[in-house]
């Protein structure tokens, strides 16, 4: 899960974030995310752990010194970097779901989108479109299809919903694409 360490304006964001804490936990998912105790990291944390799901936090020292690593999930690990844990967060997590957030939240998604196009991972992901927050970015993607940055197969690895239901069952017929990510040497 990637999500904003901030609450953001509009309530659904956070309710949101618990449904989905909540929802995964009651499916027996275990969730793996930022390790944060404040805004939808510290809502999904603590709606899956209410529910019984079991919850792994990632989180560099910087960030813990901080003071706002979740000492109450079930697995909190301390890494040095966030290099380190975006890579520990890959290596645990079957598959990626982002929930609205700043740059941080994007800048993690979008790694992980990158490295499935380069075919580092095969794993699902999706973004959980709450009140329309992420209709300027699913524009902006298909924009970077028409403009030839893109491709359409590499544009479609990353589903849109606006429910976890949706998400699950897009990851239940998720297929990883067997096309390189360069455009241009196709017409060479």
């Amino acid at each position: 899960m990637f999500c904003g360490s901030n609450g953001g304006a509009d309530p659904a964001y956070a309710d949101t974030a618990a449904a989905v804490g909540r929802g995964l936990a009651e499916r027996g998912i275990r969730v793996v995310y930022g390790g944060g105790r404040v805004g939808l990291m510290g809502a999904l944390a603590d709606s899956a752990r209410a529910a019984g799901g079991e919850v792994v936090g990632v989180m560099p020292q910087a960030l813990i010194d901080r003071e706002i690593g979740h000492m109450d999930i079930d697995d909190l690990r301390v890494v040095g970097t966030m290099h380190e844990r975006k890579a520990l967060m890959v290596e645990l997590a079957e598959a990626f779901i982002g929930l609205p957030g700043g740059i941080g939240t994007l800048e993690e998604l979008f790694e992980v989108y990158t490295w499935a196009q380069l075919g580092i991972h095969a794993k699902p992901l999706a973004l959980l479109d709450v009140a329309g927050y992420f209709a300027p970015l699913v524009a902006f993607l298909d924009h970077a299809v028409a403009e030839r940055f893109l491709r359409p197969e590499t544009r479609a690895m990353l589903a849109i919903a606006g429910s976890l239901e949706s998400i699950l069952e897009s990851f239940e017929h998720w297929r990883a694409p067997s096309v390189h990510k360069w455009i241009d040497l196709d017409e060479s």
